[in-house]
């Protein structure tokens, strides 16, 4: 009983140690350590290795083709007047580099006042490796899993939910895109020489990425200004505009009033002067045939 007591007690003095609570706590840790890494899954360390690939990738590609406007590190460059050459990358994110990359718009030819669509030039495994690493200079909208744009789930609902679902993505649209886009998505003129692009014939991906990024003149529609949901039934309604036929005619470019107002004034009307001055020549050239006789 008394070698218990002389053991217990030496154990107490070890435990009133100075550096006896760091030891605990050292052993605790490192308990706790090696159990994560022997039970955690393996995917995790996996991913994070995949993605520093992926953005060294995209580093690489960036100085070949992107610095010379953007800087090696996405800070944007000045030209000699002061002028901004290529703007700053820095916070765009993922999403705004897959939209102008995978669009074509990017690498652009010349500066100039907005970036046309055109042939894409780099691969989708580059444009994911370049995305990668804007994504990784500062936060910013990450490229969009196939979940956030894909409207299959429509087609599932009944066929009131689904005309619900596409009404909202109208009323959505005709609120802050018809402004710009026209109310038949095939876009038009802005002001300092700008355009709205046309709509039709974009994937449903990169019309999610614009209206996340919002890309060129183009305001930004975040998540909290319009969420996912409304996203998908506004590209739902879009997808529904290329599938409805021309049941009055000639679109003449589906530009609205302006296009049909042009077309009656250069057509219609210059037509009927056209026929008035036909008319008039030939009565004139009767009236000089029968007085000459």
């Amino acid at each position: 009983m008394r070698f218990l007591n002389r053991s217990a007690g030496r154990l107490s003095r070890h435990r009133r140690g100075r550096f006896a609570g760091l030891a605990v706590l050292l052993v605790a840790l490192l308990a706790t350590g090696g159990a994560y890494a022997a039970l955690a899954p393996a995917g995790q360390a996996e991913q994070s290795q995949d993605n520093a690939e992926l953005v060294e990738q995209g580093r690489e590609l960036f100085l070949v083709g992107c610095s010379t406007c953007h800087g090696q590190n996405g800070e944007g460059v000045l030209d000699v007047n002061g002028n901004q050459l290529g703007p700053s990358l820095q916070g765009v994110g993922g999403a705004a580099v897959d939209f102008q990359v995978g669009t074509g718009r990017m690498p652009m030819v010349q500066p100039g006042q907005q970036n046309p669509r055109k042939s894409v030039v780099y691969s989708d495994d580059e444009i994911a490796q370049l995305a990668a690493f804007v994504q990784s200079l500062a936060p910013g909208p990450d490229v969009p899993e196939e979940s956030d744009y894909d409207t299959s789930y429509i087609d599932d609902l009944s066929e009131d939910e689904r005309d619900a679902a596409i009404n909202r993505g109208q009323q959505i649209f005709l609120t802050n895109c018809t402004a710009c886009h026209n109310f038949n998505g095939r876009g038009g003129a802005m002001p300092r020489g700008g355009y709205a692009p046309t709509l039709r014939g974009v994937s449903d991906k990169h019309i999610y990425e614009a209206m996340l990024t919002g890309p060129s003149q183009m305001d930004v529609f975040s998540d909290g200004n319009i969420p996912p949901e409304n996203k998908r039934e506004v590209i739902a309604f879009l997808e529904t505009l290329q599938e409805q036929p021309q049941q009055g005619g000639f679109s003449l470019g589906g530009l609205g009033p302006v296009g049909e107002g042009l077309y009656v004034w250069v057509v219609g009307i210059g037509g009927l002067v056209g026929f008035a001055v036909w008319i008039a020549a030939h009565t004139t050239r009767t009236k000089k045939g029968k007085g000459t006789a």
